[in-house]
């Protein structure tokens, strides 16, 4: 579990490629004390392993199920990246809860000053729109952001001097892609109100399934229904 506040950036010193997956090595760019192997950084806000450190660094593994879902697939020798170890337990929560799970692709489409910060709008695939609120938060590249405004595809956001200064975010441009992991609460609560949500979509079905999917739906919740389900 993270937070969303970057500790620093790490440079990424070498990647060997062995079919669809790839193993990285990263060079903090701040002082990271004490890492051993095993523990959980997150890498652009995806949370990765480390296989072994050193002086120099650590290295990191990236399954075919990461390259795919990321943008670490798209790095190169040289290239930064935003790093932020996991929580440890009595810490203070400085952004959000952020499980280091990346849900999409963001690209890009404005950057423009605002003040001194910049106001940077990205759109995103509508079905994760559900999920996106206006302040609300969200993670962009391991970044903890509050959601200014936003519609079913897009979202704006607020950089602040000193998160320009610490994260990779001053390389954005239009076109650009970052990753995006939406509010971890919003989606449970969004998985937890599905069957409802499907069950009053039936009402216009044929078949006992339908109507007693949606006869459940008006009901709400009973004890009969917390039983069937394992709650009680």
């Amino acid at each position: 579990m993270f937070t969303g506040i970057i500790q620093g950036q790490g440079e990424i010193s070498s990647l060997r490629k062995s079919g669809a997956e790839c193993r990285l090595a990263i060079r903090p760019l701040f002082p990271l004390e004490h890492v051993i192997d095993g523990e959980s950084i997150a890498v652009n806000g995806a949370c990765l392993s480390v296989e072994s450190h050193s002086r120099d660094g650590f290295t990191a593994y990236a399954s075919a199920e990461t390259l795919t879902r990321t943008t670490l697939g798209a790095l190169r020798q040289g290239d930064l990246v935003n790093l932020e170890r996991a929580l440890a337990l009595g810490d203070r929560l400085g952004g959000h809860l952020v499980s280091g799970h990346v849900d999409c692709l963001a690209t890009v489409r404005d950057v423009r000053p605002a003040g001194q910060s910049l106001r940077c709008r990205l759109e995103f695939p509508a079905n994760f729109g559900p999920e996106v609120i206006a302040k609300g938060s969200v993670s962009l590249d391991g970044i903890s952001l509050t959601v200014n405004d936003c519609g079913p595809d897009f979202l704006e956001v607020n950089i602040i001097p000193d998160t320009q200064k610490r994260t990779t975010m001053r390389q954005w441009r239009p076109g650009a892609r970052v990753n995006m992991e939406t509010d971890l609460i919003g989606k449970y609560v969004r998985s937890l109100l599905a069957p409802w949500s499907d069950a009053a979509g039936m009402t216009g079905q044929t078949g006992r399934a339908g109507s007693a999917a949606a006869t459940e739906a008006r009901a709400g919740v009973s004890r009969e229904l917390l039983l069937r389900n394992g709650f009680i």
